[in-house]
C-alpha cells in the first residue's frame, strides 16, 4: 500500500512534541510505530506486544504503512503524553516500570497493566501487589541436578520475610528469607526461561540464589512487583525521614555487571580460580560472600603478586581489611569491570546505606 506522503510529513511533526521522541512504554529512543488505537507513538518491540491487546491491538509503521487523515488526527489529539496522564496516572512507586533494556516479560506486562487492565487509572482500586502477603507455588531450580521443582512459596509484609517449602502442606519453611537483604532480577538466559526470575539474598554473610520460574508472564512479574511492594513498606518504616525519591533506589535492581574472573586468596600467593562474579550496586558477590565497595580500585594487580592464572589482565580493590585481586580474559572485560567498579567507588553513599550497613552488622 503506498504511503500518504502528507500523513507522513504531519507525523513527523508530530513526533517534536513533548513525549513523542521516545517510546511511551520502554523509553526506547526514536519510535517508528503507532499505536491507532491509543495514540501513542512506541517502538518495534513494544509494538509487537501491543498487537496482542484485545480492543489496542491496531499498530501501523511510520515510515511504511498508508495513514489515513483520521489516523493522524487522532495522533495529534493525543500522543504520549497524555496517554501518560491517563493510563500511569496512579503508578505506585514500588512498581517497575521497564526501559528498552529489560527483558519481554517485563515490558508486556507493563504494557497489558497499563491498557489492558487498566491499573493505574485514576480512582483504581487498591493493586494485588499491595495485600501484604502472597501465596503460591513457584518452579524453583534444584540445587544438586538443575531441575525445576514446584515448591511453594509465601510473602508476608507484616513479618518482612519471603519463606519457601518443599511441599504445600510443610509445617516449616525450607528458607526465611528477610525481605530487606532480597534483589530480585529477570534473567531469562541464564534461567533458560522467559519468566526466569532470580532472587539474590544474605544468608550468614553469604549470597544465596534461588532461580525461579512460572508458566504465567502475569504471575512471576506479580511476584516481582509484591516483593517490591514489601521492600518499600519496609523501608518507610525503617527511615521514616526518607522521601519516595530516596526510597526507590533501595528496592530490586538490575545487576551493574556480571561475568566471569579469576581471584586469588587473602595472602595473593595462591592459585587464581575462575569464579562468576556479580556486582550489586556497592556489593561485590562471587559465588558465597559479597564484598562491600567503598575504597579504590586500581588496573594491574599489587607489587610483588604473581599472577600464576590463565588470564593476564589485572584489578586491585583495597579496602582497610585487605587487597582483593582479580584477573580478566581480556582487556575489555578489565577496562568495563574498572569503570563499573569507579562509578560505584566515587558515587557517595547516602544516610539510608550508612543506617543500612550499620544495622546489618550490628545484626551479626
Amino acid at each position: 500500500m503506498a504511503v500518504n506522503e502528507r500523513a507522513a510529513r504531519a507525523l513527523k511533526e508530530i513526533l517534536k512534541r513533548p513525549g513523542n521522541h521516545t517510546c511511551a512504554d520502554c523509553g526506547a529512543p526514536d519510535p517508528e510505530w503507532g499505536s491507532c488505537s491509543l495514540g501513542v507513538f512506541i517502538c518495534l518491540t513494544c509494538s509487537g506486544i501491543h498487537r496482542n491487546l484485545p480492543d489496542h491491538a491496531k499498530v501501523k509503521s511510520l515510515r511504511l504503512s498508508r495513514w489515513e487523515d483520521s489516523e493522524v488526527q487522532f495522533m495529534a489529539e493525543n500522543g504520549n503524553e497524555a496517554a501518560k496522564s491517563k493510563y500511569e496516572a496512579q503508578v505506585p512507586v514500588y512498581y517497575y516500570k521497564p526501559t528498552h533494556k529489560d527483558c519481554q516479560v517485563l515490558k508486556e506486562q507493563w504494557i497489558r497493566a497499563k491498557y489492558e487492565r487498566l491499573e493505574f487509572i485514576q480512582g483504581k482500586k487498591p493493586l494485588v501487589y499491595e495485600e501484604g502477603t502472597r501465596d503460591g507455588m513457584l518452579m524453583k531450580r534444584g540445587r544438586d541436578n538443575g531441575q525445576f521443582f514446584s515448591r511453594r512459596f509465601v510473602l508476608s509484609e507484616r513479618e518482612g520475610t519471603l519463606k519457601y517449602f518443599t511441599k504445600f502442606d510443610a509445617k516449616e519453611p525450607k528458607a526465611v528469607i528477610k525481605v530487606d537483604t532480597i534483589n530480585a532480577s529477570f534473567q531469562p538466559e541464564k534461567i533458560a526461561h522467559p519468566n526466569g526470575l532470580q532472587i539474590t539474598y544474605l544468608k550468614d554473610f553469604s549470597t544465596r540464589n534461588i532461580f525461579l520460574h512460572h508458566e504465567s508472564s502475569k504471575e512471576i512479574v506479580d511476584w516481582f512487583n509484591s516483593i517490591r511492594a514489601v521492600q518499600l513498606h519496609y523501608l518507610k518504616v525503617a527511615f521514616p525521614g526518607a522521601s519516595d525519591i530516596e526510597l526507590k533506589p533501595k528496592l530490586t535492581r538490575n545487576f551493574l555487571k556480571e561475568g566471569y574472573m579469576e581471584k586469588t586468596g587473602p595472602r595473593q600467593t595462591e592459585g587464581f580460580k575462575k569464579r562468576w562474579f556479580t556486582l550489586d550496586h556497592r556489593k561485590l558477590m562471587y559465588f558465597k560472600d559479597p564484598l562491600d565497595l567503598g575504597y579504590s580500585a586500581s588496573l594491574g594487580l599489587t607489587p610483588g603478586a604473581h599472577c600464576n592464572g590463565a588470564w593476564q589482565h589485572g584489578i586491585t580493590i583495597k579496602t582497610p581489611e585487605r587487597s582483593f585481586l582479580f584477573t580478566c580474559e581480556t582487556e575489555t572485560e578489565q577496562l568495563d569491570w574498572f569503570k563499573h567498579f569507579n562509578e560505584v567507588i566515587n558515587t557517595p553513599m547516602s544516610p539510608q546505606e550508612y543506617s543500612m550497613e550499620a544495622l546489618f552488622k550490628h545484626r551479626h
